[in-house]
């Protein structure tokens, strides 16, 4: 495991669960150094914990970093190991994933994960994977410790068909929130109990545990990260870079961007998505 951040630490220890063996390495080791703890193997480099896998997980922040931390294990790789980039990297990315892979003999496995913290935590992620058939009975047991449903959409890893419906469903997510915040904003702007606005909304056609865990994170100034402003800023800037060359107008994820990053000027970026709401207000 190459990244133990939220969603990598989370997924290691369900891996560990369920009884693989995994040695994890993040560029900051005092991140991984916890999961000594639940039987991970800490490694000194990106080298050393792919040594011996049979399947490497980049779960990184981006194309370039995967491409970096791969580039630092080429002494450490061999022919046959299945590489499955796990994060969200932008549709550009893939291609040149996708042929470092080729060139040094890994099966490439483009399977980002659609979830964030808890889904993380309880091995419930939704697995988007476009890879060989001949990788899937050796990644299916590792998506099966860390998501509830994996959907297999193409036989071509390098095809991008994952990561473009990922980038689809994170979209959603958060521009959703940045839907909620200004609604939580508003309803206080206008002198009334934010709470309210949950009550209203509560059992009705427009309510959803997404609504209501959000909402209370707002009402209650409670930003814990589950998926940080910093992140959610970058993946707005590849939903837009995939939609242009797609043709297509994301006006609410571009707004989305906006605001949240205003709210990175303000200096909450290590703040759930959900401090989008301070964007709504100045200062």
């Amino acid at each position: 495991m190459l990244g133990t951040g939220i969603m990598g630490a989370a997924m290691t220890r369900n891996l560990l669960k369920n009884g693989h063996a995994v040695a994890v390495w993040n560029r900051t080791r005092s991140r991984a150094e916890p999961l000594a703890a639940d039987g991970a193997t800490v490694a000194g480099s990106a080298a050393e914990a792919v040594d011996g896998a049979d399947v490497i997980i980049t779960m990184l922040d981006g194309g370039e970093t995967a491409l970096s931390a791969l580039g630092h294990a080429v002494p450490s790789l061999r022919q046959g190991q299945v590489w499955a980039q796990m994060g969200t990297v932008g549709i550009a990315s893939i291609p040149d994933l996708a042929g470092f892979a080729a060139k040094h003999g890994l099966t490439f496995v483009d399977a980002p994960v659609q979830g964030t913290k808890q889904p993380a935590e309880q091995g419930t992620l939704v697995v988007l994977a476009a890879g060989p058939q001949n990788a899937r009975p050796v990644v299916d047991p590792v998506f099966d410790a860390v998501g509830s449903t994996t959907h297999w959409l193409d036989e071509d890893g390098a095809s991008g068909t994952a990561t473009r419906l990922k980038l689809a469903a994170v979209s959603y997510a958060i521009s959703l929130t940045a839907v909620i915040a200004e609604s939580v904003a508003l309803t206080k702007g206008l002198g009334l109990d934010p709470s309210l606005l949950g009550e209203v909304l509560a059992g009705g056609p427009l309510d959803n545990v997404y609504l209501q865990v959000k909402m209370k994170a707002m009402v209650n100034d409670d930003f814990t990260a589950s998926f940080a402003v910093d992140n959610a800023e970058k993946n707005t800037r590849m939903i837009h870079a995939a939609a242009e060359s797609a043709g297509v107008r994301v006006d609410v994820n571009d707004a989305a961007g906006a605001r949240l990053r205003r709210v990175l000027d303000q200096g909450h970026g290590d703040e759930d998505m959900a401090a989008t709401y301070r964007a709504s207000f100045p200062g």
